[in-house]
């Protein structure tokens, strides 16, 4: 850590113009002052074409995508391995805290250290990760290779913060949906394509496969991606960086209110998402796994339309958005409830709820971004936890309620995620148009 901080630093406090309570931080204003810091830091002007932005999309869809093989292949893995089924279970525990503590251990030095220096290293880290999960041959070595591959997988936000970083503020908004677009397709696909590579080749080819693809990833983001960072004027230790990330969500409101859209919207995402495939392998229809895998093709279509959301961003139409897709995820139960008797309804509520979710989700990343450049790295990474934080929740939630409630127990739960989040929109807007705030109605909001 420290060989990585040496040549970096930062102010311990903010500068005099920034702001400091998310009143004024729109999803333009106070942000060109800080894309042009980080231009300025890095010498040349770095033009970030559509073909970065692919690239940016494409390697943090793959990165996170790691978290999610292990799902569909844990029979598999815990009979090769002889592991208890309480001991495999843990496999998917250890991997989601690694994440964890990822987000707040290693996404923090993208703001004070060269983030293609810091993107390639924990690229080729989270190879050699995979390759140990590869290659285990007892349950101790696969755990902990698992906990590894979580850790180091948040370099997805890594790149989300350094694709921000460098898009200018008209386009700051879209260049963070195409690359959302890229992780939630990420985290759709997973399961489907971990279970066609095991069924074809073994579950271990699952892990070498995507240990190749992000070396290669590795190699293509260091001659493709501009080094260096934003200046800095007082050095900043990594204690103190660390203590910072939540120094900043006690000062910012906007902080607040958009990690608890993204903790509440990730519950209702997750409510779906991790109880799905039960009433779906039941009666009346009996689903193959394929089959249900296949239903994250629907979500990639939602996950897409993302990009849209954030163009809307950079009209200034952040708070309008943001209402439209809550209310969107709050309709979505609708037809989700009648899953049992038309797949036609489940692919209708499928659709509207991962475009709502990821409209949310673009969104908030962008605004918490544009609010503190400087800091853009550690924000969004205490902005996920609160989305694993969600996450978590609603899967527990999700599971626990079908055994003794069924399908309409779910859709229940997911209905009070969303109205919660639509909630806390409605109080938020009321409290954004007292006298004197008219203007700022759909700014930065």
């Amino acid at each position: 850590m420290r060989a990585l901080m040496s040549c970096d630093s930062e102010a311990a406090t903010p500068s005099a113009g920034a702001s400091t309570s998310g009143s004024t931080g729109g999803s333009t204003g106070g942000s060109a002052g800080g894309s042009t810091g980080a231009r300025s830091a890095q010498g040349p002007a770095f033009v970030l074409s559509r073909a970065t932005v692919v690239l940016f999309a494409v390697a943090a869809g793959a990165a996170v995508a790691n978290v999610y093989f292990s799902q569909p292949l844990l029979v598999t893995i815990g009979h090769d391995l002889a592991m208890s089924p309480a001991l495999v279970g843990s496999v998917v525990t250890l991997t989601h805290v690694g994440y964890g503590l990822g987000l707040f251990l290693l996404v923090p030095l993208g703001d004070v250290t060269d983030r293609r220096r810091l993107v390639v290293t924990q690229l080729l880290l989270l190879a050699g990760a995979l390759v140990a999960v590869a290659t285990a041959r007892t349950a101790a070595a696969l755990l902990a290779g698992v906990a590894a591959t979580g850790f180091l997988a948040v370099v997805t936000q890594t790149l989300v913060a350094f694709a921000a970083s460098l898009a200018p503020p008209a386009r700051r908004g879209q260049v963070v949906g195409l690359v959302t677009s890229g992780v939630v397709i990420g985290i759709l696909l997973a399961r489907t394509a971990s279970g066609l590579i095991a069924d074809a080749a073994g579950w271990r080819w699952v892990y070498l496969a995507s240990a190749s693809l992000t070396a290669v990833l590795a190699a293509v983001l260091h001659r493709a991606l501009p080094s260096g960072t934003v200046a800095r004027s007082t050095p900043l230790s990594y204690g103190r960086l660390l203590r910072s990330t939540p120094a900043w969500f006690a000062r910012e409101r906007l902080l607040r209110t958009r990690a608890l859209f993204g903790l509440l919207i990730f519950a209702a995402f997750s409510t779906l998402w991790s109880s799905v495939a039960l009433p779906l392998s039941e009666a009346p229809y009996f689903l193959s796994h394929g089959a249900i895998g296949a239903l994250g093709l629907v979500g990639v279509a939602g996950a897409l339309a993302a990009n849209v959301a954030g163009r809307l961003n950079d009209r200034g139409l952040s708070r309008r958005t943001t209402g439209i897709a809550l209310a969107l995820l709050a309709v979505s139960w609708l037809p989700l409830a009648l899953t049992r008797s038309s797949l036609w309804a489940l692919i209708i509520g499928v659709l509207l709820l991962d475009l709502a979710v990821q409209a949310v989700h673009v969104t908030n990343q962008t605004l918490i971004h544009a609010l503190r450049p400087e800091a853009g790295s550690r924000l969004i990474g205490g902005y996920m936890i609160f989305y694993a934080i969600g996450s978590g929740s609603g899967a527990i939630a999700a599971t626990a309620l079908y055994s003794t409630g069924g399908w309409t127990a779910v859709c229940a739960l997911g209905a009070v995620f969303s109205g919660l989040g639509l909630a806390l929109w409605i109080r938020d807007a009321r409290t954004w148009r007292s006298p004197g705030r008219t203007g700022e109605a759909d700014q930065g909001r």
